[in-house]
This record gives C-alpha cells, structure tokens and sequence, in this order.
C-alpha cells in the first residue's frame, strides 16, 4: 500500500458492531495497522464461556462491558488510535448517530434484526457495509454498497428476514473459534480494501467459506429491483 495507503488508514474512521467473536480480530487488526478512529459498539459483558472466540478478553475480565475492555486493550496496542466505546444496543432510533462519520461499517453481529438495522442505516448514510457472518464451520463475508445502481444492499442479500423462535445459537450448535477468528481477520481486510482502494471492489460478491473441506466460493449477488432499501435510490 506504501505510504500513501497508509495515510488513507491514518485519516479513516471504522465503526465496528459487536466486540464478539468477529469483532475482536477485527479490531486487533484494525488497530493495529494504524486506523485512526475506532468506534466500538455492544452492550454486552465478557462472558467465560465466548473467551475461546472473544481473543480481546482475559478470564479476569468476565462480567466487564466488553466495549470498556476493548478499548483499554487497543489502546495498549496502539495508543495514537482515538477510541470511542458506546455500551449501546443499536436500534432504529439510535444508529444514524452511532455510525455518522464513518468511511467503513463492520457488522459482526448475531442476529438479523441488528444487522438489517445497521445495513439500512449504512445504505441511507452512503458507508461501504462489511458484514460477515459464521455458524460452526461455516462463514461468509460481503462488503454492501447498495447506494449505487449497480450494487445490492444486504436487504438485498437476506430479504425481509428474521429470527425465528426455533433459530440455533452458538451456545446449541457450538462454534469453532479459529473459524471466527478468520472471519474477524477477514473482515478487517475488506475494510482496508475500501479505504486504501487495493485490488478489485468486492461490493456485490459474497464471500463463502467452508471449512470442513476446507473449500472457499464466491458467488455475484444482484439488486433486488423491490428492495425496499435501495430500490427507490
């Protein structure tokens, strides 16, 4: 990227939704490649169980707010990062504000209410959207622009969805933490692409990661013309 890259990163703010097992990678390797804002969102507390995905946090920290954890370890990391820690769960009314001045979005959340909530916000603020996902051996990354007339959004991607009552979590199916953890990297990656501009856009591919094979895939995602995000845009 050379010196010009990196003055991209020292001049970018990154948004990060949910310090979990996503997130924590991301962060680590956001921070440490010199991005000058992070911005870290979750309502959550470290919990014994997460730790083996949750790489930011320690046992001792159990019961602390993950977003005041993260943020004492970034900071040790990297001190000339600006790190802001919003304990917050993000909903319609509060988003906007949460993201504005963001040059990238990453979603590592775990349900599709938070992330079409983001997305949508995201898609109306005109930032490039990361979102990557995993479930047991599985992933999936995708980098949203769907402001533009030839990108899907990630309403795009999903629909209308919603967490059924009957949907497995981590704590039923389990989940592999260094299949996290490359997603998290991943996902730290894509948001330096959108930055520095390396390589080719990926927004509108997704990503697919199998990692029982192992195997990885990418197929094109197209506009949906009754996209009730970015069909009217």
């Amino acid at each position: 990227m050379g010196g010009a890259g990196q003055a991209k990163l020292l001049c970018a703010h990154v948004t990060v939704i949910g310090a979990g097992g996503i997130g924590s990678p991301a962060l680590l390797y956001l921070a440490a490649a010199g991005i000058r804002h992070l911005t870290i969102i979750d309502d959550d507390v470290v919990s014994l169980s997460n730790l083996q995905r949750q790489v930011l946090f320690a046992d001792s920290e159990v019961g602390q707010p993950k977003v005041e954890v993260a943020a004492r370890r970034l900071r040790a990391l990297n001190p000339e990062v600006a790190i802001e820690a919003r304990r917050m769960r993000t909903a319609a009314d509060n988003v906007a504000g949460a993201i504005a001045g963001s040059n990238v979005i990453i979603d590592g959340s775990d349900n599709f209410a938070t992330r079409l909530t983001v997305a949508d916000a995201a898609t109306a603020a005109r930032i490039p959207l990361v979102s990557a996902a995993i479930g047991q051996f599985h992933g999936q990354i995708g980098t949203f622009m769907g402001w533009l007339p030839d990108k899907p959004c990630y309403r795009c991607f999903v629909g209308d969805a919603h967490d059924p009552d009957e949907c497995d979590d981590c704590s039923e199916v389990g989940v592999l933490g260094a299949m996290v953890g490359m997603m998290g990297s991943w996902a730290a990656m894509e948001a330096i692409r959108v930055i520095v501009g390396f390589g080719e856009n990926q927004a509108g591919r997704l990503h697919i990661v199998d990692g029982l094979k192992p195997e990885f895939r990418t197929i094109r995602l197209r506009k949906d013309p009754a996209c009730r995000t970015c069909s009217a845009r």
